[in-house]
């Protein structure tokens, strides 16, 4: 019997970034061959309608260009510095992470697992014992004696550890007192424990800067070489999403992520009277990177706006609700930004992150910024 390759007619993704359910109908093969399982709710119903998204040339003049970061360059001799206003918080919540336990020193069960009934005595098991012999400055010498360690050994430190040591001792007691909120019954001194003590090492890792007031060169990007500056010259693909037609835009149309949220913004944006041109950041390839439990990650904002000012200005617009990693994404964006203004040759940039109702105070700040700069 000659058998045929399934393909998939469609392959947009739905709003939780899924395919849709697709099924086919089989002849001449028994169905105790091939067991099929129905959904109960029945098939999901395709897409009515596939959208094109693409660059119209008859309006470049709302054409906008980014510059491709892949991560920073810093040379620093003597003087580090934090951004205490962007810096992300940590927050030590037994609720996610338990510092205790309950247990029975008992034979598993037939199911080889442990259980809290049958014979036994139950035992508690918690952090007391370890925080009973630590003292916190203790713990906060050993932490800024691990990030200096970790600093220096980054290509962008100049500077010897004996000199950096103090200063982030300093950083580092800061924190503790500024920067970390603990929800009990947990202790503050259960930071020192994994993956905490990890989370702390690189926030302040990823805050750390030259201290320019102090005769430090800034911070720079490192530019993707190979690529380029991204634009949105060649943005041309299909979607199943719901679009909007804009006018101050390169783009014929906004692709929404959600049924009313992004369509709303960029309403907004679009009729802002200090817009030049925006552009919505889906498959635009404008990413910020970021570094986080280990591993690097990329940040992709919602918009770019490049502003009517005399100068090249551009703000870099989120509107999304609440988000796990919302203090991580934000820092690393203001860390953009100022690498960026301080290489001085893709113009100035700014980051808001807002509701929907406060789009238009976003884009009012910017100005107002702009305008303090150049007073």
């Amino acid at each position: 019997m000659r058998c045929s390759r399934l393909r998939r007619r469609s392959y947009d993704l739905t709003e939780d970034n899924k395919f849709a359910e697709e099924t086919s109908t089989i002849f001449g093969v028994p169905f105790e061959v091939v067991p099929f399982k129905a959904n109960p709710q029945g098939a999901k119903p395709q897409p009515e309608k596939r959208y094109h998204v693409y660059s119209v040339p008859q309006k470049s003049q709302y054409r906008l260009e980014f510059p491709r970061v892949k991560g920073y360059t810093q040379a620093v001799q003597n003087r580090v510095t934090v951004d205490w206003t962007t810096i992300a918080a940590l927050e030590i919540n037994p609720f996610k992470i338990a510092p205790e336990v309950q247990v029975k020193a008992t034979l598993a069960n037939n199911q080889g697992r442990h259980s809290l009934s049958g014979p036994g005595k139950l035992e508690s098991l918690d952090l007391n014992p370890y925080r009973q012999g630590k003292r916190l400055q203790e713990l906060v010498f050993e932490l800024a004696a691990d990030l200096t360690q970790t600093y220096c050994q980054t290509e962008q430190c100049q500077a010897p550890p004996h000199v950096l040591f103090p200063q982030l001792r300093k950083i580092c007691d800061r924190y503790l007192t500024e920067k970390v909120k603990v929800v009990e019954p947990a202790h503050i001194l259960d930071l020192f424990l994994s993956p905490y003590y990890g989370w702390v090492i690189e926030k302040l890792s990823e805050s750390i800067y030259p201290d320019t007031g102090a005769g430090e060169a800034p911070e720079i990007p490192k530019f993707e070489a190979h690529l380029g500056n991204g634009s949105t010259d060649d943005i041309n693909f299909f979607t199943g999403k719901p679009v909007r037609e804009v006018v101050k835009s390169h783009l014929n149309c906004v692709v929404a992520d959600t049924d009313q949220w992004e369509q709303a913004a960029a309403y907004i944006i679009d009729n802002h009277p200090a817009t030049a041109a925006f552009v919505k950041n889906e498959r635009l390839g404008f990413t910020i990177p970021y570094f986080h439990n280990g591993e690097d990650h990329d940040y992709i904002p919602d918009f770019i706006i490049r502003l009517k000012t005399a100068k090249s200005n551009y703000l870099i617009l989120e509107t999304k609700g609440w988000d796990e990693l919302r203090e991580v994404k934000q820092a690393a964006a203001k860390r953009w930004c100022n690498a960026i203004n301080a290489d001085g040759k893709h113009g100035h940039w700014q980051y808001f992150l807002t509701g929907l109702s406060k789009v238009k105070e976003g884009i009012d700040e910017a100005i107002k910024e702009i305008e303090a700069l150049t007073n």
